[in-house]
């Protein structure tokens, strides 16, 4: 009975039935009540999404596996303290249960208590007991601790595999002919019961479906209450995308398949578990809105307006970059500055000769699914002639001649399996550390050198958008997206930073259907809600923008950039109190997070505390030291301390790190113009009206400098133009006001304007 009862379990799970997979184990409990068949009821309970129950059910358990599924539903109830004393080793169990996936998941635990350097240990740990284990490789890159992939999957992490899937198929063999005559036995103690070889392969299917289809990363060769036990084979090429697909439904995501109970505690290839070399942890976060400055923003306010940087994931949110070869689409060609400087409003169609593989078919995309699928055929009829056939004199004497042949099979084709998936992980790898550390540039180049095959995946294409959106290449990045959701339209994979690349674009109509889209694919997405709120704040709602970013911090409270955005539309309607508290929540949970960084720097210039701003600015850079708009305004902030030297320099350094950013230009004519050198001022203007001829800042700043000079007709002349490219009714006023005191010299100006 016990057996009956729970193959139906685990065969109601393999199935999704969770409700009468719950059913099932509870009169499974009840008749055989054990910490093993508990176990079983709490990984019903955990895929059904309800960690409570597995909570209370598992608390004061002692089984290594109960211990660990104990620990993940505290976890997800965001009890972690008692999730870390569940995994910590202690008097009965020496070791971290469930081998990788326990060293993942206590990773997680220590990363957000804000134990840094614990967590890189125990995820170097999960990688050295599995190095297929690519979650937490993953942590180790948004931590900015990662080794290069080449180092880390190396010859050593394929003789790790090897000796895994080899030592399973050895047991299995070895247990392969006692349990078929065990299954014949058992078959014929039914008693009358017409026990037919369809019957017989239902049975001997489950028993499979119990090795390969474990959900928390245990491997059991033993039969279960005296039935039958086989193996799949394990000469299957293993990939990234079907190891996460069998991971379990509740987080953490992945979750090690594979791991040794017995393996190694430490990487004995390779590297060593020393601690990695790490990037600095700081992080900042870009913010679109810059504030009114006091004297150093003579005229435009709408160059730092909320049009110019938004909330841009990896801040360089003001411009879109053009190649030097661009062309003209649809007739709506607009200033490439306006993304900067909040210049014209019409929607920036300008082309650039695209990096990407354009050309790509998706049939070969198809064509390699097919073939992937001839594989797992194979396998599968292999294991039928094991499994199926019927249990006789001489049905059993053929699948022993299978199972050997399959053996010898089975060594090279793990070799060269292993050797496969570690090429491609080093590829992937790398180009994700890469992005991690703002090397985007570098890691688009190592993403190209993908297959085809898997470039044109959904994940793989979010990566790179997310590449050419930090880049600022705005286009760029919307042509890539694009191309994800055609590939993976119910993929939510990257899906926020694509609404905040629709956000700068001001493509209002795409950013509305896509929200749309997300919430009808998804409701307890928080990148849905994240799309939504975007949504809305580009029609300038603020309010109903952050209810929405707030909804998404309920559905995940871990998602920092969830936490970012609700700062920024905290600071949008004023309320800079709020605002900072939930930049720090960010931090709390990715300190490398620069975006709130960023977003605290620009809090605090608006409230004039510079040396707060300076702080956050400089944490800012140090993680994205390639951000030109960071650059810009740490430069900023020098410069309200005084420190004028030091942000000319930071000045030039903005603009050598991006010459289509006119914002450090603009602002370098500002410093010039306080250190009045007014020639060298006019001298950079001239410059900017290059990148940004559309852009009434410019002509605004330009005549101020005139009159400074007592060159009337051609300030008259600029401040003209200023007011002909329509600005703001802000700038319009502060325009028509220099106009009016034209002739009236700047220190009676000066005065008059003191003595108000």
């Amino acid at each position: 009975m016990e057996a009956i009862l729970t193959d139906c379990v685990r065969n109601s799970l393999q199935h999704l039935i969770y409700r009468n997979a719950i059913f099932m184990c509870e009169r499974l409990c009840a008749e055989f009540p054990s910490e093993k068949n508990l176990q079983l009821l709490a990984s019903c309970y955990l895929q059904n999404n309800q960690a409570h129950c597995a909570y209370h059910i598992l608390k004061g358990t002692h089984m290594a596996q109960c211990r660990y599924l104990f620990a993940l539903s505290c976890f997800q109830m965001d009890l972690l303290n008692e999730a870390e004393a569940a995994l910590s080793p202690n008097e009965s169990c020496p070791e971290v249960p469930n081998g990788a996936a326990g060293h993942y998941l206590l990773g997680l635990v220590y990363r957000y208590t804000d134990r840094r350097q614990s967590a890189i240990n125990h995820f170097n740990q999960a990688l050295s007991l599995d190095p297929l284990l690519w979650a937490a490789y993953e942590e180790l890159c948004v931590l900015g601790a990662a080794e290069e992939a080449p180092k880390v999957f190396d010859e050593g992490a394929s003789l790790c595999i090897q000796k895994q899937y080899l030592h399973q198929g050895s047991t299995s063999q070895s247990f392969q002919a006692p349990n078929e005559e065990h299954e014949i036995s058992m078959n014929r103690s039914l008693g009358s019961e017409d026990v037919s070889p369809r019957k017989q392969k239902h049975i001997h299917g489950h028993n499979l479906r119990d090795v390969s289809g474990n959900h928390h990363g245990t491997i059991s060769n033993q039969p279960l209450n005296g039935g039958p036990t086989t193996s799949l084979p394990f000469y299957n090429t293993p990939s990234p995308m079907a190891a996460q697909s069998q991971l379990s439904g509740v987080a953490p995501p992945p979750l090690c398949r594979n791991a040794l109970p017995n393996g190694p505690s430490t990487r004995t290839y390779g590297a060593d578990s020393t601690p990695r070399v790490t990037v600095n942890s700081a992080i900042p976060g870009p913010r679109r809105k810059f504030v009114d400055e006091g004297k150093l923003r003579k005229v435009s306010e709408r160059l730092f307006s909320d049009s110019g940087q938004r909330r841009s994931m990896r801040l360089a949110g003001e411009s879109v970059n053009t190649s030097s070869s661009t062309s003209i689409i649809s007739g709506n060609l607009i200033s490439q500055s306006s993304k900067y400087l909040g210049g014209c409003k019409s929607g920036m169609l300008a082309s650039r000769s695209l990096t990407i593989r354009k050309g790509q078919s998706w049939a070969s995309e198809n064509t390699d699914e097919g073939g992937h699928q001839e594989i797992c055929d194979e396998s599968r009829l292999n294991i039928s002639n094991s499994s199926s056939s019927p249990c006789g004199g001489n049905g059993s004497a053929e699948p022993e001649g299978a199972i050997r042949s399959s053996g010898a099979l089975s060594s090279s084709k793990v070799i060269g399996g292993a050797s496969d998936v570690l090429s491609l992980l080093r590829l992937l790898g790398e180009g994700f550390r890469l992005s991690c550390l703002c090397r985007c540039q570098d890691a688009l180049n190592i993403y190209m050198k993908l297959p085809q095959k898997h470039y044109n995946t959904g994940w793989v294409l979010s990566q790179v958008g997310r590449a050419y959106f930090e880049l600022v290449d705005y286009l760029e990045a919307n042509r890539v997206f694009s191309l994800a959701r055609i590939a993976s339209p119910y993929s939510l994979e990257g899906m926020d930073i694509y609404s905040t690349v629709l956000y700068h674009l001001k493509e209002d109509m795409k950013l509305s259907y896509l929200a749309q889209e997300l919430i009808s694919t998804d409701r307890l997405a928080p990148q849905s809600w994240c799309a939504m709120g975007n949504c809305y704040s580009l029609q300038k709602d603020h309010e109903t923008a952050l209810k929405n970013f707030q909804r998404s911090v309920q559905l995940n409270s871990r998602f920092a950039y969830a936490h970012t955005l609700c700062g920024h539309e905290y600071v949008a309607l004023e309320d800079f109190e709020n605002g900072i508290k939930s930049y720090q929540t960010a931090l709390r949970i990715d300190s490398r997070h620069y975006n709130a960084w960023y977003g605290l720097g620009m809090v605090y210039l608006r409230q004039e505390k510079f040396e707060f701003s300076e702080h956050h600015f400089r944490m800012a850079s140090q993680i994205n030291p390639l951000s030109s708009v960071i650059m810009s305004y740490l430069g900023t902030a020098l410069h309200a301390l005084k420190r004028n030297n030091e942000a000319l320099e930071m000045m030039e350094r903005a603009v050598l790190a991006d010459k289509k950013n006119p914002l450090p230009l603009y602002q370098k004519a500002n410093i010039l113009v306080s250190m009045e050198n007014l020639d060298g001022a006019l001298g950079v203007l001239e410059e900017l009206k290059e990148y940004a001829p559309c852009e009434s800042s410019v002509y605004a700043l330009m005549g101020s400098i005139y009159k400074r000079r007592n060159m009337y007709d051609k300030a008259m002349l600029h401040f003209g133009l200023a007011l002909d490219l329509k600005p703001s009714a802000t700038d319009v006023a502060a325009i028509k006001a220099a106009i009016e005191k034209l002739h009236v010299p700047d220190e009676i100006e000066d005065i008059c304007e003191s003595s108000d």
